[in-house]
């Protein structure tokens, strides 16, 4: 669809499942180079890989540890080895749990906080190094959540996560943009994927969940991949410090719809 993107290079991390999966295939689609991040997951990292060729692109699987300098390094120069360049960088990588806040150990929030913020911190810095050496444009992509903006009692560390993504992503867009790197969000709301099977699974909870959505349905993986795709090509090149909601409408206050309140 986007012809800008043929033969460019990008790097997704966390990869290997889920909406990591669904941006690979995509970028496949718009024959990109891409290097598919994961941590543990090799055979969903190979089958991303897979998906990838399919769909007319090339694609390299590498594991890392994205929460730290070293692993983010060696994401680049498998970039830099296997294509030449890097033009895309993706930090995809997420994780969550539940805890009331007065029972979160110390050990849970600095998880989250280490791959969910962390690992955007690492990733973009060694992206915005390598874009500002090599004196070329570049373009970051970070995956937020409606939850930058929307509390989610027993998510605390989760919600904080985001929450500093936003302003980390609006920060160094400011920083950049006078060197064309444009850094932007994207801030799912609730998505079929492998991690939330098991509540979607359930009806009731499905239900429930679909309630807070104006759509009235849950999204899937690919519609996020749409919008990675809008924001990694050049039909967004006046685009920069925003996060696109990929939400059905969740962030809108969906418990006055209708004119209740």
């Amino acid at each position: 669809m986007y012809e800008d993107l043929n033969n460019k290079v990008a790097v997704i991390t966390g990869g290997s499942k889920g909406i990591g999966t669904a941006i690979s295939k995509r970028f496949g689609e718009e024959h990109m180079n891409v290097i598919v991040n994961y941590n543990s997951d090799v055979a969903g990292a190979t089958a991303a890989v897979d998906e990838i060729k399919r769909a007319g692109g090339h694609g390299v699987a590498v594991q890392a540890n994205v929460g730290t300098e070293t692993g983010v390094q060696a994401l680049i120069d498998a970039a830099v080895t296997n294509f030449g360049t890097l033009d895309v960088w993706v930090n995809n990588a997420g994780m969550e749990n539940q805890h009331a806040t007065h029972e979160l150990m110390l050990a849970d929030w600095e998880k989250v906080i280490n791959v969910n913020l962390t690992g955007v911190f690492l990733g973009s810095k060694a992206a915005l190094k390598y874009f500002v050496d090599h004196g070329k444009p570049g373009n970051i992509i970070n995956m937020s959540s409606v939850h930058e903006q929307i509390p989610w009692p027993t998510f605390a560390h989760y919600a904080a996560s985001k929450g500093g993504v936003k302003l980390f992503t609006e920060t160094i867009a400011m920083e950049y943009a006078a060197r064309n790197i444009r850094v932007n969000s994207i801030g799912p709301g609730a998505i079929n994927t492998p991690i939330n099977a098991q509540k979607f699974a359930d009806p009731e909870q499905l239900a429930n969940t679909t309630k807070m959505v104006p759509m009235q349905k849950i999204g899937e993986p690919s519609e996020v991949a749409a919008a990675a795709a809008w924001l990694a090509s050049n039909q967004s090149s006046y685009v920069t410090g925003i996060t696109l909601f990929v939400d059905g409408g969740m962030t809108l206050y969906p418990a006055f719809q209708g004119g209740q309140g």
